[in-house]
């Protein structure tokens, strides 16, 4: 249920915290897939799904102007679920306030998956 939730674009405004919305979607979560995320201060990167491994791995590069992202998850089962950990690769100068970002939008995507 996570997996499916976080790889697909078309829920990303509900847990991801920049974000206005999402447009553009190239159909369903699949390697290759895209989208434009528009965030709030009004960036438009392009985003394209590179990795798609269900249920267990998930990558996405984003891409505006020079600056290029990449954002892995990883989904590691539990008793009661699964355990998301995130790895990002950015500029180094905008790696921390980056992941700092994105654990905070993973807490908030979890607390909308509980039941």
């Amino acid at each position: 249920m996570a997996f499916d939730y976080l790889a697909d674009p078309h829920h990303r405004a509900d847990w991801q915290s920049s974000l206005a919305r999402v447009e553009d979607v190239d159909g369903e979560p699949r390697v290759g897939q895209t989208w434009t995320d528009v965030t709030k201060p009004g960036l438009r990167p392009r985003m394209e799904t590179t990795e798609l491994d269900r249920p267990r791995r998930w990558t996405e590069r984003g891409t505006w102007r020079r600056i290029t992202a990449t954002l892995t998850l990883e989904f590691r089962p539990t008793p009661t679920g699964c355990d998301v950990v995130a790895d990002f690769a950015i500029n180094p100068l905008l790696r921390l306030p980056a992941l700092w970002a994105v654990r905070g939008d993973l807490r908030h995507a979890a607390s909308r998956l509980q039941p």
